[in-house]
């Protein structure tokens, strides 16, 4: 079936979401996905930052749908019609997304081991305003010990649920969900028992924010005086792939993780040996540098000057509510 999105059209099987749709295009019209992870059944449809619209149903029925939807969420439809970066009105309601996700999440990106990679800092940065109009206490929760390896930063955490479901399936049991409702949730586990079975460690991979981090690497370095290189090994815990990326600084590996494509999701999920015991260049055969997007923070140590997009140049309503960002001169 055909589907159109920001005027590209492609031919997709049936059943296809329309984030997927977009990541068969690429580019630029690919809408964020902070809670939608492809590797995981089930995820998706809870962060609303892959908002779009739906002007077209299709053919059949040429009747928009009334209200912006999940684009992770929602399939195609033979002759749909999808707009994301060529709405005005998807770029706001993304904006508003964006800072509801930061009303409560601390602004503490100068000392989180997960600045630089994390997917709410460059949404931040592109969505985001430059001043927070919230003028109540942030929501802040206990710190709770979950093991040696991982570290819960529960105030940073979005609800995305990937760890939950990364604990569900491809782990023998999980001890750790979501308790409590509403603004009361929260990541944690049953009689604060550790998280400990020999893949836990890809609940750190999953996160898009900071809140579940390696407590090896905790304030270690910072992520862009790094060199990071994949390598493998032939590792013999069932199921791990042994394809990982080694972040070097200096001579020394201080983190292991697993690679991950250009959307931030792992290519194959690795064992907690691979992880966190074999941080010895010995240990591995090396493949080569890891690529790195140029835009990315990683490579460039800087976020790039932030360039409007078309639709907003040509709205004079999104021109004025982004007049901050666009004003911006300097690297950042």
């Amino acid at each position: 079936m055909k589907v159109t999105i920001d005027n590209i059209s492609i031919e997709v099987e049936a059943g296809t979401t329309i984030l997927n749709a977009a990541r068969m295009i690429g580019g630029d019209i690919v809408p964020p996905a902070m809670c939608y992870y492809s590797k995981l059944q089930g995820s998706g449809g809870k962060c609303r930052t892959c908002l779009v619209k739906v002007s077209q149903g299709s053919e059949k029925d040429p009747r928009p749908m009334p209200k912006l939807v999940a684009s992770c969420r929602t399939t195609v439809m033979d002759g749909m019609v999808v707009q994301n970066i060529t709405s005005p009105e998807v770029i706001e309601a993304r904006k508003g997304v964006v800072e509801m996700l930061l009303i409560n999440h601390p602004l503490d990106c100068p000392v989180c081991d997960q600045a630089g990679e994390c997917h709410l800092q460059d949404l931040g940065y592109e969505h985001g305003a430059a001043k927070t109009r919230y003028e109540f206490d942030r929501r802040t929760f206990d710190k709770i010990d979950i093991g040696d390896k991982i570290q819960l930063h529960m105030t940073r955490c979005i609800l995305c649920y990937r760890c939950v479901f990364t604990a569900d399936q491809i782990t023998d049991h999980r001890i750790h969900g979501i308790l409590n409702r509403g603004d009361h949730s929260e990541i944690s586990t049953y009689i604060q028992k550790a998280v400990d079975n020999d893949f836990s460690g890809n609940v750190i991979d999953v996160c898009p924010v900071g809140a579940l981090t390696d407590k090896t690497f905790r304030f270690k370095n910072r992520v862009w005086f790094t060199k990071p290189v994949e390598a493998h090994r032939d590792c013999e815990t069932e199921g791990c792939c042994g394809k990982v990326t080694l972040w070097y600084k200096g001579e020394d590996v201080i983190r292991v993780t697993g690679r991950k494509d250009e959307y931030g999701e792992v290519e194959e999920f690795i064992c907690n040996t691979c992880r966190f015991d074999k941080k010895k260049t010995a240990d591995w055969v090396i493949e080569g540098p890891r690529k790195v997007s140029n835009k990315s923070v990683i490579s460039a140590n800087h976020y790039e000057t932030l360039k409007p997009l078309p639709v907003v140049k040509a709205n004079p309503l999104l021109q004025e509510a982004n007049k901050e960002q666009f004003e911006r001169e300097t690297r950042l």
